[in-house]
C-alpha cells in the first residue's frame, strides 16, 4: 500500500488523478454528445443548439438538487460505514432515495407547467423556444429517474464499489452515443429525440443502480421500510448539501445572466455561439477538475501529517500539469479553430460568430489551472471561507460585474472579453492567496521544528 506522505508525488498524482480525470471526461463526453448531434441538424441546427443553450440554466438547477442531495447522502453514508453503523447507514440510503424521488416529482410538474415563461425568462426567442421546449420537456419528464438514479450512482461510491459506479457512467455515455443519432436522424424526432436519448440512459443508470442496492452484491441495501423522510436523517443530508447546491446554483445563474446579455448585444445564435465555445472550453477544463480530487486527498493527507514542503510541492506540480495541458489546449484552438467548431456546426453564420468569440473568450485558457486548483487547495486544508471566496470569485463576484460594464462600452466584443478579464484578476488575486498561505505554513513549520 502506498505512502502518501513518503512516496513520489508525481506518481502519487496520476494514481489518484486519473479515474476522477475519465470520469470526468465521460461527463463531458455525455454533454457533447447531445450538443453535437443538435448542431449538425440540416437547416435548423443554429437555432437549435442556441435553444439547448437556453435550457441550460434549468438543467443546472436541477442538477444542483441531484448533486447537492448526493453528496450529502454519500457523505453522510461513507462516516456512518466508517462508525460500524450500518443500520443507519441504510435508513441515510433510503432517505437520499426518498429526497430526490420526491424532488424529481416536483422538478417534473412545475416544469412542465411553467415550462414556457421558464425558458423565456432564461433567453428564449420566438425562434429557439420550439427547440428548447421540444427538448427540456423530455428531460423534466424524466427527472425522478434522473435524480433517484444519479443519487444511488454516488451511493455506490461511498458503498465501497467505485469502478462500478464509473461502469454506470461510461457505458450509459457510450450508449448516448448511439441513442442520439438514432432518435435524430433515423426516427425524425429532431432535437426531442436527443432528449429521448439521454433519458433512455438515464433510465438504465436508474435500473442498474436500484437494481445493484436491491438485488446486487452491495454492502447496503435498498429497503423499503427506510424509503421515507426522516427528520433526523434529512438534516445531516441537507447540512452538507448546502454548500454544493449553493455552487450548483451559482452556476446556473451565471448562465441565466450570460445569456440575457448575448440575447440583448448578439441575438440567438450569440447564444449558440456562447454554447458551443463552452462547450470547447469544458473539454480541455473537465481533465483539471479530475485532478483537482486526486490533488484534495493528497494535500489534505499531507497537510493533516504537518508535511507542508510535500503539500506544496503537491500544489505546484499539479499546477504545472495543468499549465502545460491547457496552453495545449489553447494552442490547439487557436491555430485549429474551425475544427473544434465544427464538431456542433457547420451553418456558416454560426460558425463565423463561434470563431469569432472564441479567439477572444479562450486566451486566459492557460491561467484557469490557478483558478481552478486555488479554491481546492484551500478546501483541502481545511480553510472553507477561502474555498468558498475563491471558487466564487471568477464566476460571481468579478464576472457579473465586469460583463454588466464592459458589453455596454464594446457592446457584443465586451461579452466575449469579460471572462477573459476576470480570469487573469481571479489568477492574480487566488495567486495572492496562495503564496501568502505557502509562506503562513512553512513559517509555521519552521517554528514546530525548533520547539521540537
Amino acid at each position: 500500500m502506498e505512502n502518501l506522505a513518503k512516496d513520489n508525488i508525481s506518481k502519487l498524482l496520476v494514481k489518484y488523478s486519473i479515474p476522477a480525470i475519465v470520469a470526468m471526461l465521460v461527463t463531458c463526453l455525455y454533454n457533447t454528445v447531445d450538443r453535437a448531434f443538435i448542431g449538425s441538424m440540416e437547416g435548423v441546427g443554429a437555432y437549435a443548439i442556441s435553444g439547448l443553450g437556453v435550457t441550460m440554466p434549468l438543467f443546472t438547477l436541477i442538477g444542483a438538487f441531484g448533486i447537492a442531495v448526493s453528496v450529502g447522502g454519500s457523505t453522510n453514508i461513507s462516516i456512518k460505514l466508517g462508525s460500524g453503523e450500518k443500520e443507519e447507514a441504510e435508513k441515510l440510503l433510503g432517505n437520499v432515495f426518498a429526497l430526490e424521488l420526491i424532488g424529481g416529482f416536483v422538478v417534473m410538474v412545475v416544469g412542465l407547467v411553467f415550462i414556457d415563461d421558464i425558458l423565456y425568462l432564461f433567453g428564449a426567442s420566438e425562434n429557439t423556444i420550439v427547440y428548447a421546449k421540444d427538448y427540456m420537456s423530455v428531460i423534466l419528464m424524466g427527472a425522478v429517474i434522473n435524480l433517484s438514479g444519479f443519487s444511488l450512482n454516488g451511493a455506490i461510491r461511498a458503498d465501497g464499489n467505485p469502478k462500478l459506479s464509473a461502469t454506470i457512467m461510461i457505458v450509459c455515455s457510450l450508449l448516448n452515443l448511439v441513442f442520439d443519432p438514432l432518435f435524430i436522424f433515423y426516427f425524425g424526432f429532431g432535437i426531442k429525440g436527443a432528449a429521448i436519448g439521454t433519458v433512455i440512459c438515464q433510465f438504465i443508470t436508474f435500473l442498474w443502480t436500484t437494481y445493484y442496492f436491491t438485488k446486487g452484491k452491495s454492502n447496503l441495501k435498498l429497503r423499503m421500510k427506510n424509503i421515507r423522510l426522516q427528520k433526523k436523517h434529512v438534516i445531516a443530508i441537507l447540512t452538507i448539501a448546502i454548500t454544493p447546491f449553493c455552487l450548483e446554483i451559482v452556476t446556473g445563474s451565471i448562465h441565466l445572466v450570460t445569456n440575457k446579455f448575448l440575447q440583448g448585444y448578439g441575438g440567438d445564435l450569440a447564444i449558440g455561439a456562447m454554447t458551443t465555445i463552452t462547450s470547447i472550453n469544458l473539454m480541455f477544463l473537465m481533465p483539471i477538475y479530475g485532478l483537482s480530487q486526486g490533488m484534495q486527498t493528497l494535500i489534505a493527507y499531507n497537510f493533516g501529517a504537518k508535511e507542508y514542503v510535500r503539500t506544496k510541492k503537491i500544489l505546484l506540480q499539479g499546477m504545472f500539469a495543468a499549465f502545460v495541458f491547457l496552453s495545449i489546449g489553447f494552442l490547439l484552438t487557436r491555430f485549429f479553430p474551425n475544427m473544434f467548431v465544427n464538431i456542433f456546426t457547420k451553418d456558416a453564420e454560426l460558425e463565423k460568430i463561434c470563431l469569432e468569440g472564441m479567439k477572444i473568450y479562450l486566451m486566459t485558457l492557460p491561467l484557469l489551472g490557478v483558478c481552478v486548483l486555488g479554491p481546492i487547495y484551500f478546501q483541502s486544508i481545511g480553510k472553507i471561507k477561502q474555498s468558498i471566496f475563491l471558487t466564487l470569485l471568477r464566476q460571481v463576484i468579478l464576472f457579473i460585474p465586469i460583463i454588466s460594464i464592459v458589453s455596454k462600452i464594446l457592446g457584443m466584443k465586451g461579452v466575449w472579453m469579460s471572462q477573459p478579464m476576470a480570469d487573469v484578476l481571479a489568477a492574480l488575486i487566488v495567486g495572492a492567496f496562495l503564496i501568502k498561505e505557502i509562506k503562513s505554513s512553512t513559517k509555521n513549520n519552521e517554528i514546530e521544528k525548533e520547539v521540537v
